[in-house]
């Protein structure tokens, strides 16, 4: 069952959704509350080599960190962005990360394929932020780039995997 905005509103209220900081009450939408992007990206080095797809490959080995209050994202060019929120969700909720479709209708997207957001997790979420559109575009920290969406589950879990804690792309 997704959230609506009056049980996203509870949710914040009782303290069981956390979002830090405090977010503009126009942030939390009919079934979504937007989400901020931040100023840290993590931008692909160019390699003359291939890169294992193992489960053990470390994606900070393959990126350099960039801070900037606004980045060019060239055509067909992924990067990763982070949100300037900390989201700490319950063991019986998860969320969907997903784009907003006014950007979308330029060509960008915030995820690649991982969209889903883990139950128990504590953490600003990590953006994989590609280009599909034919225009270079600009992007720029503080902008409501993406939108979560927030699902009861049937249980209890708490993720505790390899990002569980992460504060940076």
């Amino acid at each position: 069952m997704l959230l609506s905005k009056d049980a996203i509103k509870q949710e914040l209220e009782k303290g069981s959704i956390k979002i830090a900081p405090q977010i503009d009450p126009s942030q939390i939408r009919e079934a979504s509350v937007d989400l901020r992007l931040g100023n840290t990206f993590r931008v692909f080095k160019k390699a003359k080599q291939f890169i294992p797809v193992v489960e053990d490959t470390d994606y900070k080995n393959h990126t350099e960190e960039v801070v900037a209050d606004k980045f060019i994202i060239y055509p067909q060019e992924t990067i990763l962005g982070v949100t300037v929120e900390r989201i700490t969700l319950p063991g019986n909720i998860a969320a969907w990360i997903e784009g907003r479709s006014r950007f979308a209708r330029l060509g960008l997207l915030i995820h690649i394929s991982a969209g889903l957001i883990q139950p128990g997790i504590n953490n600003h979420q990590v953006l994989e932020i590609t280009n599909l559109g034919p225009n270079a575009l600009e992007l720029h920290a503080g902008e409501r780039i993406c939108q979560l969406v927030f699902q009861r589950m049937e249980g209890s879990s708490i993720y505790s995997g390899r990002f569980a804690d992460q504060t940076t792309p």
